[in-house]
C-alpha cells in the first residue's frame, strides 16, 4: 500500500488543518519538536503508519494511532458534572 493512500476519514488537527493521507500524517509527525516526537504515543503512531504503508494493513489502524497520539492529554468524562444519578433514591414497598 503506498504512502499516498488516503484515510477513510480525514484527521482534523487543532489549527483547522487536515491529514488526508498516510504521507500527510508522517510528515506532520516528523515536523513535531524532538521532545514531542519521542513520546510513546507518537512512536506507536509512527509504527502503525509504517506497518500500514509497507505491509498493507487497514488504514484505520494508522488513523487510530494518530488520533490517540493527538488526544493523549485529553481526559474523557463519562458523566456530566451537574447530572445526578437516578439509582438509590427509590425503595421498593417491601423494603420499607
Amino acid at each position: 500500500m503506498p504512502w499516498s493512500t488516503p484515510f477513510d476519514d480525514p484527521i482534523l488537527l487543532p489549527k483547522g488543518r487536515r491529514l488526508l493521507t498516510l504521507k500527510d500524517a508522517a510528515s506532520y509527525i516528523m515536523k513535531l519538536p524532538k521532545d514531542e516526537h519521542s513520546v510513546p504515543e507518537w512512536q506507536a503512531a509512527m509504527e502503525a503508519l509504517i506497518l500500514v504503508a509497507e505491509k498493507g494493513g487497514p488504514t484505520m489502524f494508522a488513523r487510530i494511532g494518530v488520533m490517540r497520539a493527538l488526544n493523549r492529554g485529553h481526559v474523557r468524562e463519562f458523566t456530566e458534572p451537574g447530572k445526578k444519578h437516578h439509582w438509590g433514591r427509590r425503595k421498593l414497598k417491601r423494603d420499607q
